[in-house]
C-alpha cells in the first residue's frame, strides 16, 4: 500500500511539481492551497505524511502545525516544511525535515521516505 502525502502549498505550480515528483516515486498525494483547508483535508484522509509551506493566506502553515498538533488523531502525523521564508527552521520545531524553495527533488524524496518508513 502506497503512502499517502498531504501537500499543503499555496503556489499552483509548487504542488504541481511536489504531487507529480511524489506520484512519480509511488506515492498517493492529496492537496491542499492554505493552511485552512490543509487541516480539514488532514482529517479526512488521514495522510501518512504533510509537506507544508509557512507563508499562505487563509491560516498559515505555522497555523495549521499547531492546529494538527493539537489533534490527537493527527498529532503525530510527521511534517516536512517547505518554504522560502527566513526562519523556517523554527516555526515549526518539530519538522522531520526542512528545506528551501526551491527544492531540491532527491533530498525532498530522501526525506519523505525516511520519515513514512
Amino acid at each position: 500500500m502506497s503512502k499517502k502525502i498531504l501537500v499543503i502549498d499555496d503556489e499552483p505550480d509548487i504542488r504541481m511539481f511536489l504531487t507529480t515528483l511524489l506520484a512519480q516515486n509511488g506515492y498517493e498525494t492529496v492537496t491542499a492551497a492554505d493552511g485552512l483547508s490543509g487541516f480539514e483535508i488532514a482529517k479526512r484522509e488521514k495522510p501518512d505524511l504533510v509537506s507544508l509551506d509557512l507563508q499562505m493566506p487563509d491560516k498559515s502553515g505555522t497555523d495549521f502545525y499547531r492546529r494538527i498538533t493539537r489533534d490527537p488523531e493527527l498529532k503525530d502525523t510527521p511534517i516536512i516544511v517547505v518554504s522560502a521564508l527566513s526562519g523556517r527552521n523554527l516555526a515549526v520545531k518539530g519538522a522531520v525535515a526542512v528545506f528551501d524553495k526551491p527544492i531540491d527533488p532527491d533530498e525532498y524524496l530522501t526525506a519523505i521516505g525516511l520519515a513514512t518508513a
